[in-house]
């Protein structure tokens, strides 16, 4: 596939949008040519040969323009390859990541049909000064690790150049015409 790749992003505060465009520039450097769009805005998938769906968690619950995105467009993409991230933990322990990883898999659990190739969880960033009480009393964090995000959308720039894996793996010549003897 060199065709094109859509990067769709939920924020409240603009950092899940930072890290769509990083995640762009990173895949850019494969030779794929990648738009980035906010969720709520994109109406077609036709255009392009893979998504990547990106959105922030905030409470428990993954923003609400990425799981209406994937509501919207469940259909083109099941058969497009498409990936996940979600903007969450404060910090990058262990049990925060998997906090963050089970609130994303209860999200996209609830839109049948949807199944992601990959997936991912970044740190996430709390900036006390955007926030009404009482979050904004708790300590600044940026949790992203810029690192990570590019690689990861180097891994995946290569699972677009390939495409999707089959669902189904099939014997081939079981289709093939058989005579009798």
């Amino acid at each position: 596939m060199s065709g094109s790749i859509l990067i769709t992003y939920a924020t409240k505060h603009g950092s899940t949008r930072e890290v769509a465009d990083s995640l762009a520039a990173a895949v850019r450097e494969h030779d794929l040519d990648v738009t980035t769009l906010p969720a709520a805005q994109v109406e077609d998938l036709s255009p392009y040969d893979g998504v990547v769906v990106g959105g922030s968690l905030y409470t428990g619950r993954w923003h609400p323009d990425a799981v209406d995105f994937l509501k919207r467009h469940r259909g083109a993409l099941e058969t497009l390859p498409f990936a996940v991230f979600a903007m969450g933990p404060r910090t990058m322990e262990t049990h925060d990541i998997a906090q963050s990883r089970a609130q994303l898999d209860h999200a996209l659990a609830k839109v049948a049909g949807v199944d992601p190739f990959a997936v991912t969880i970044f740190g996430g960033v709390l900036d006390p000064r955007k926030l009404h009480f009482p979050f904004n009393r708790m300590p600044a964090s940026d949790a992203r690790d810029w690192d990570a995000v590019h690689a990861w959308a180097s891994d995946l720039a290569q699972a677009f150049v390939y495409g999707k894996p089959a669902p189904k793996p099939r014997d081939l010549r079981s289709e093939l015409q058989q005579t009798p003897r």
